[in-house]
């Protein structure tokens, strides 16, 4: 991409080296640090997960070469060629515009998370990322190709009308993959340390409430990288009803190996729905 390589850098190169090194990092975390203590067979489930993202990636490479411009980035190239969205027609400072696309885009993820909670469309497929038995790096990035491909649309929508400048959308792109992998991450934050940095930016004690198998605990906490939004819309969620190191993870109906298995996943949203996995009551499930 021209934004880039006027400078020397390839695209490709910087995502897949923070996603790369971010991944390593937080694995590496995981075994020195850990929340839990893992239930289930780690290495199917990171084979499963892992596979799932590298599809997501050929499925968001693909639709690049169907239609332009199919990727967010090369949408906001195309709207600062063109002159498109609010931030290109006010034309100010780019150290201004630049923070406020970043932290809009990042209120648009946290609205298509609530939305795919809300909307059972979409919930059919956001599930696949509900559905995984165990909270860990891995989890960040098993979702559904086609909500992927979703989710691009969207981000494409949101940039289009905003006017991001490349380096905005590819900024909060890296962020928002960084921030995801950590506060997925199975590690262990002293209180003090978790406190401060919620202030700021979602952790992974905060995060893992929203993967609980309680609907009131999974509705709630769905930034992925600014806490700010939960608070200011009253989704936030402090702490597990049954603890961090008690807590069930993943859906009801799904409490089994099947989710580690990646033809059941990506099967999952086109399967009739069993149970009220989604409608589970907190005291009948923790007898208290």
């Amino acid at each position: 991409m021209d934004t880039l390589a006027s400078y020397g850098i390839s695209e490709t190169a910087l995502r897949l080296g923070a996603f790369l090194g971010i991944l390593l990092i937080m694995a590496l975390l995981e075994l020195v640090i850990p929340r839990r203590m893992p239930r289930e067979t780690k290495w199917r489930r990171w084979i499963t997960n892992l596979t799932i993202a590298g599809i997501d990636a050929a499925v968001v490479r693909l639709m690049a070469l169907l239609a332009v411009p199919v990727a967010a980035v090369a949408a906001a190239v195309w709207a600062q060629a063109n002159g498109w969205g609010l931030l290109n027609w006010l034309n100010g400072p780019e150290w201004i515009a630049l923070p406020v696309a970043i932290v809009v885009l990042d209120l648009a993820i946290y609205a298509q998370h609530v939305a795919s909670h809300k909307f059972p469309i979409l919930w059919r497929l956001h599930k696949v990322h509900h559905t995984d038995v165990e909270f860990d790096v891995t989890t960040a990035v098993r979702f559904h190709p086609i909500e992927i491909a979703l989710s691009m649309l969207w981000k494409i929508a949101v940039v289009l009308a905003l006017g991001a400048s490349p380096w905005a959308v590819i900024l909060f792109e890296v962020i928002l993959n960084g921030c995801a992998m950590f506060n997925h991450a199975n590690i262990t934050l002293p209180g003090w340390l978790d406190r401060i940095v919620r202030l700021v930016l979602v952790t992974p004690d905060m995060h893992r409430v929203h993967h609980s198998v309680y609907r009131s605990e999974h509705d709630t906490n769905y930034g992925f990288s600014l806490s700010i939004w939960d608070k200011l819309f009253g989704t936030y969620k402090a702490q597990p009803h049954d603890g961090h190191v008690d807590m069930v993870i993943g859906q009801k109906s799904h409490l089994n190996d099947n989710p580690t298995r990646l033809g059941w996943s990506l099967r999952l949203p086109f399967r009739r729905p069993s149970g009220t996995n989604y409608d589970i009551d907190q005291k009948k499930l923790s007898g208290k």
